[in-house]
Parts: structure tokens; sequence; C-alpha cells
């Protein structure tokens, strides 16, 4: 890696401006071993990777399961299948590991589970660590006055961060509060609600003061403790250049978008309430807002600015980030984003392929078209999103309703890109499960049912034409999940031979 770093021209290495971390007042350190980033596929750890390679270090990636995309996303990167609840997995990732950077969390899980799970992840880890010689640990955890009665998610955080440091091996500890860029969970929820309320009810905890800081910020300090030794075994708080209350934030995002808000001081502060009311109106699933809100009950801004004395840039402001993430999504360009990590254990879940048997139930709609096989496999891959699913969009958007309803993952999702796809993005409630090109589209669906669905489109030459093709596959061992199949049925006709036809006439 030393040799990588100085063949590189430094003006190539950190000057340029599409990168966090290009004005950051520190440079890489040739001597620095093999970087491991654990929860690679997350929103934070998708972001660092590929400030880490710019710089010219060698990264690891620890993910529950490997895909194709990665290599596409993070060239040269090793990626490590391993899951943090086992220790045989951990071994093998951290072995010839010199720094480890902990972004691992079980918020995805959901209030009443996460936090046992998170502790067992971290005395397996810092065992780990241990064991194999690690020299530096690295972990993001969350800002909030330890002398305060904190939210079960802070409270987390927090013991995560001290069961970490029980070890032998150095750790830094960069404590942050809300996170705000594009793809953000906080951010989405910000947006949606000051976009699609013309009233917004203010309960006692929105004036609760809050130190936002943007996704940009957060990747130069992860990178800027790294190239500065002296910060090893250290705790900072991490924060933008604002302390706002959260009524001031939802104020100010509303006037970014130009529009009018009334908002109306509310006795009631139930979080649980309105972590769910707001899990409608946002895309952002009941399980992750719920731990989010509880939090927000706490005033979490920095103690002290120590960390100011080591990495001296001057974050964006609140309303900068929003600009910043706001610009993002108009030009398409979202690297990461929350939902590529939810639902939990999305990766591990049963693949068409691996069924063994062909799907129980299935029908199967075509058409045949003069159109060019690319043409058409470029409509294929508009569906979803903003762009709707060209025909019978209510009764897409009814069924992700009802599954929002009932703390599923909905139809809001939306997707990263309209542009472009990668094997596991996020379509409305599907994910893709496999893409070739000009050829095929496998969908999974993670919305809740009775079973297992899948939704394939395919292009196949016939002669001198094309047949497009669009298939639901089902698979269910239950009394009720056949009886959904065959409820469901005549609407098929409807929904996906129009959508083919659709498809056929936008390519």
């Amino acid at each position: 890696m030393s040799d990588q770093l100085a063949n590189k021209p430094p003006a190539e290495l950190w000057e340029n401006e599409d990168l966090f971390c290009h004005d950051l007042p520190c440079r890489p350190r040739s001597e620095t071993g093999r970087i491991l980033v654990t929860g690679a596929s997350g929103y934070v750890g998708g972001r660092l990777i590929p400030e880490l390679l710019a710089r010219g270090y060698q990264v690891r990636a620890m993910v529950r399961a490997d895909s194709p995309e990665y290599q596409q996303l993070w060239p040269g990167v090793e990626v490590a299948v391993a899951d943090a609840l086992h220790k045989e997995h951990l071994r093998a990732a951290l072995d010839g590991i010199d720094t480890a950077y902990y972004l691992i969390h079980s918020l995805l899980l959901g209030p009443e589970v996460f936090a046992a799970m998170d502790i067992e992840a971290a005395i397996h880890f810092r065992e780990m660590a241990e064991e194999q010689q690690v020299k530096r640990i690295i972990y993001l955890g969350g800002l909030g006055d330890v002398r305060t009665g904190l939210s079960p998610h802070l409270q987390s955080r927090i013991r995560v961060a001290k069961e970490l440091q029980r070890g032998s091996v150095p750790v830094t500890v960069l404590r942050a509060a809300v996170i705000i860029g594009s793809g953000s969970a906080s951010y989405e929820i910000i947006y949606h609600l000051a976009k699609k309320l013309p009233v917004l009810l203010i309960p006692r905890w929105a004036r609760s003061r809050c130190q936002p800081i943007g996704i940009r910020d957060v990747v130069k300090y992860l990178v800027g403790v790294l190239e500065t030794p002296e910060t090893a075994g250290r705790s900072f708080d991490i924060g933008g250049s604002d302390i706002l209350t959260y009524h001031t934030m939802l104020e100010t995002f509303a006037e970014l978008l130009n529009k009018k808000r009334v908002f109306i001081p509310c006795p009631f502060s139930g979080t649980r309430l309105f972590s769910y009311l707001a899990s409608l109106l946002t895309p952002v699933p009941a399980p992750i807002t719920a731990c989010l809100m509880e939090g927000l009950q706490n005033e979490v801004t920095c103690q002290d600015e120590a960390i100011k004395a080591y990495l001296p840039f001057v974050p964006l402001t609140y309303r900068e980030a929003i600009v910043r993430a706001m610009d993002r999504e108009e030009q398409d360009n979202i690297h990461t984003r929350w939902s590529g990590a939810y639902p939990p254990a999305h990766e591990l879940a049963l693949k068409l392929h691996e069924l063994g048997d062909t799907p129980q139930y299935t029908t199967f709609y075509s058409l045949v078209t003069d159109k060019p096989a690319s043409s058409l496999f470029r409509s294929i891959c508009k569906v979803g999103g903003r762009e709707g699913w060209f025909s019978n969009n209510w009764m897409w958007w009814l069924r992700g309703a009802i599954d929002r309803m009932l703390l599923g993952v909905g139809s809001s999702r939306g997707r990263r890109s309209q542009a472009t796809l990668n094997t596991n993005d996020v379509i409305d409630f599907w994910r893709v499960e496999d893409l070739e090109p000009d050829e095929r589209l496998l969908l999974r669906a993670e919305m809740k049912l009775p079973g297992k669905a899948w939704l394939e489109f395919q292009v196949h030459q016939e002669g001198s034409s094309r047949k497009l093709s669009v298939a639901p596959y089902y698979h269910t061992h239950s009394l009720l999940g056949r009886l959904y199949w065959y409820v469901f049925l005549p609407f098929h006709h409807f929904i996906f031979g129009d959508l083919i036809r659709q498809i056929e006439q936008r390519s």
C-alpha cells in the first residue's frame, strides 16, 4: 500500500472535490495496514469506503452476504462475509487487520430487540479484535448527556462504546446526533413531514435542542481520526455548526422547500404514536422511526469541542447540509441510502434459485415487439419510485399502504436512483435480486406476505423480434398463503398485462 500512496500525486489523492475528505487537514498514513469497515453495506459504511480507497488504503469490507455489485462499487476491495453475532466469522474478518471501523448497529430490528443484540455483537467484536491483535478500533456512536435519562437507543450506543473500551485494543469513539445527508433516514423523515403536512403538531420534545451533522462531516471525522494517531483511545463529540430545536429544523426545511406551514403546540407527546404516524407519511418504516424519535426527547449537543484541536475544519451548517442533500437528489446521485440495509438480514433472504423446485404458483404474460432489447430493458429498469408502475398505480399504492399500516416496508421507500439499478437496490416494496443487462431483472418481494414472492422481467430474442415477458412467482406452504394467491390472481391480468404493454410503449 505504501507504494500505492507514494505513486499517487497529492493533487489526485486529496484535492478531488467530489470526495468529502479532499480538504482534510491531515494526510494519508502509508504505515497503516489493512482496514476493516464493518457495516459496509450500510449508509455510513458505504460512504466511508470510497474515501479510504481514494486515499490509498487497503480495505476489507465486512457484509453479511456477498453480492456482485460490491466489486463494481468498490474496485479492489476485499469482501469478508461475516455476522458479528458469530465469533468464528469475526475471527476470519479481523485476521490481518490493522484498524477496524465499528459501524454495526441493530437499530433496524426495532426498539424491543436492538439493545441486547448490540451488546452481544460488541462483546464478540472486542474479544476477536484482541485475539487477532488489531491495533485500533474506531466506533461511531450516539451523542447524549449521560447525566440525563437517555432513550433506550442512545443508552445502547453508549453501552456499546463502553463494551468495546473494556478490551486492550485502543478505541476512538465519535459521538454524533442526527446525521443529515441525501439518503439518510433522518433527512427523509424531516423532508417528507415538511413537504406533505400543511399543519404540523409540535409536542414538547420537539423543543429539545439538537446539533445535527452533515454526512460529509461524519465521514471526514472518521477518516481524520484514523490519520491522527493522537486520537486513539479517546472519545469525542462531533456535530455541525448549528444547535437547533427539532421544531426549527422542520421550519428551515419547509422554508427551503418554499412551503408555508402552520406549527401548533401539542400537549400530547407520546413518541410511539408520533413515530407510527411518521412512518405512514414518510418512506422510513416504524421500527426505525420509533428508535429515532425516542431519542428526540433528549438534548443531543456537543459537550466539548476537543476534536477541533486535532481536526480544525469548519463543519457544515444545518442549512448547508440540507441544500447539499437536496442537490444530490436533484442530480439523481445518491450513493447510499438507509433502505439499502432494511429490512434486517435481507441479504440472507431465500433466493429464487435456492428454492430447488419451480415455485408452486406462477403466471406468465408476454408480447412480441420489434424494439431493441437495450431499449426494452431500460424501460423495465424505470419501474417504481417517482415514475410509478406505468399503469394501475392505485393498486400498487393501495398494496403498499396496507403493508405500511401493518408495519411493513410499504411502497414509499421508492428508489435510490431513477436512472440506474444495481443488485440489492430497492424498488418500493421489492429488492433487486438479480440483474442481467438487456436480458433479465428479478425482483424479490419484501412486503408482508404469507409466503415468498418474486417478479421476473425478461427480454428474449425470437428471430428478428424480441419477446418481452413478466412472470410473478409465489411460494407458500400454508392455507392462508394459498388463499392469498387465489384472491389476487384475477387482478394479475390487468396489472401485469398492462405493465408490459406500457413498458413496450415507453421503450
